[in-house]
């Protein structure tokens, strides 16, 4: 892990986007681990990837600490448990590629959807679906993020046509996926993926996931609303054609 310059080039790459994501641009952190394991073994990428994420997560959750939906994450939370839960039972079972593939398909649908709902800078009015359909899409963005730490899209797909005001949005995002990583560590854990290499890379990186995180949350609130839910919608698609490409290769 991280033996060689292509490795480690990729682990930098990867923190920066995760933490581009972590500072507003949800969805760009789907591509972080694809462009990890591009030059490191998976299983440990995933390991070294997640005290990363959640060292982010609080410099997220602390810079929108004031901007987030008690309702969003009232439904997504509960979801988001089963969903690790399920990933953790499962993951000897399921073909990665598969849900990666599953994933990438729909991700490209909705982006593709809501981008032509959109266009020429049309006005559309807030949208939900019932709490228990979110609590399904929650259950299926922990189970893909255990699997592959790529769960925002499921999120996305149920929150995004609610319309939340641009830093709501960000809030909430943050906490529900601070949550979910914290929740991810005994899973981890008893998996064995905690190894004193491990940790010691993800230290190596931490400088990296901070800067880029923060550089994330000062460029997000420079975006006005209409053109950050337009980005989002660009990005989702352009992290489930890569999601389809990995579950295809």
């Amino acid at each position: 892990m991280l033996d060689s310059w292509a490795g480690l080039i990729c682990a930098v790459v990867a923190v920066v986007i995760s933490g581009l994501g972590k500072g507003g641009f949800a969805g760009l952190g789907g591509l972080a681990m694809p462009i990890m394991v591009l030059a490191n073994p998976p299983v440990e990428s995933a390991a070294v990837l997640l005290p990363i994420l959640i060292v982010q997560d609080v410099v997220s959750v602390w810079a929108f600490r004031h901007s987030w939906d008690a309702g969003v994450l009232k439904v997504m939370l509960p979801g988001m448990t089963l969903g690790v839960s399920l990933g953790y039972i499962f993951s000897r079972l399921v073909s990665e590629k598969a849900v990666l593939f599953a994933v990438g398909l729909v991700s490209l649908a909705f982006g593709l959807q809501r981008l032509w709902a959109e266009r020429g800078g049309r006005t559309v009015l807030p949208s939900g679906s019932p709490g228990w359909v979110g609590v399904i899409f929650g259950t299926f963005s922990g189970f893909v993020s255990h699997i592959a730490h790529a769960g925002a899209p499921p999120f996305q797909m149920w929150v995004l046509p609610r319309r939340l005001e641009r830093d709501v949005l960000v809030g909430t995002t943050a906490i529900a996926f601070a949550y979910m990583n914290w929740i991810k560590v005994p899973a981890y854990a008893a998996l064995g993926q905690f190894t004193h290499a491990n940790l010691l890379h993800s230290a190596w990186l931490v400088p990296v996931a901070l800067a880029s995180t923060w550089a994330g949350v000062r460029v997000v609130r420079k975006i006005d609303a209409a053109r950050f839910y337009r980005l989002i919608y660009w990005l989702m698609m352009l992290v489930g054609v890569k999601l389809v490409a990995d579950g295809i290769g």
